[in-house]
């Protein structure tokens, strides 16, 4: 082989190596930082439910039956979280006048799941459990409670997200705004169904 098509060979495998640099892996910031922020939660809810079955297992628990309306409130929150993925799926779509319908269902939705928790924990002062008192029913409360904090902060995102639909800033190319409120909703439905079904286990 002659020196100048060695040559040439070389520069073409170089050309070839610095036309296809390595691709980097990264990841959205906001995304990231909702992420742990979600990872916190997850956290705290796990030491609070660990030490729900600590107490609980020292004895002197009192028992009592969850209203019901804690059971339709969960029917109400898994419904809302149907209607955010429709959000999603419209919003991928561009048809915004249902992206922002179905982000206003999503929302009154959550409402009305937050006024029946409300109303749930009037029950439970009917049954004559009280925050101040036996510890399962101080535990009840702080979970409930808990939650409802994550999900106000849940509802203050929707209302971002309907904002930004309104603007037409959410569209088929710029949903990352929906996607993190999306992620925030469905982790929120999911860390209730874990709480109600943990303490009709464990009541």
């Amino acid at each position: 082989m002659k020196i100048d098509d060695v040559m040439k060979e070389g520069r073409s495998t170089v050309a070839e190596f610095g036309s296809k640099p390595n691709d980097t892996l990264s990841m959205d910031p906001v995304k990231f930082m909702v992420w742990l922020l979600l990872l916190a939660s997850v956290m705290l809810f796990a030491s609070q439910t660990s030490a729900y079955l600590v107490k609980r297992a020292e004895g002197n628990w009192l028992e009592f039956t969850i209203p019901g309306i804690f059971t339709y409130s969960t029917i109400v929150l898994v419904l809302s979280s149907v209607t955010m993925h429709w959000a999603y799926l419209e919003a991928k779509k561009d048809n915004f006048s249902k992206l922002k319908l179905a982000v206003t269902v999503t929302f009154l939705l959550g409402v009305v799941f937050l006024a029946m928790q409300v109303l749930g924990w009037g029950k439970l002062v009917e049954m004559n459990v009280y925050f101040v008192g036996n510890l399962a029913g101080s535990f009840f409360y702080v979970f409930t409670f808990l939650h409802l904090v994550h999900l106000i902060l849940g509802l203050l995102a929707l209302l971002s997200t309907l904002w930004a639909a309104t603007k037409m800033k959410v569209h088929s190319k710029r949903l990352r705004r929906i996607e993190v409120c999306a992620t925030i909703w469905h982790f929120l439905d999911i860390l209730w169904i874990y709480l109600f079904v943990f303490l009709l286990t464990f009541n």
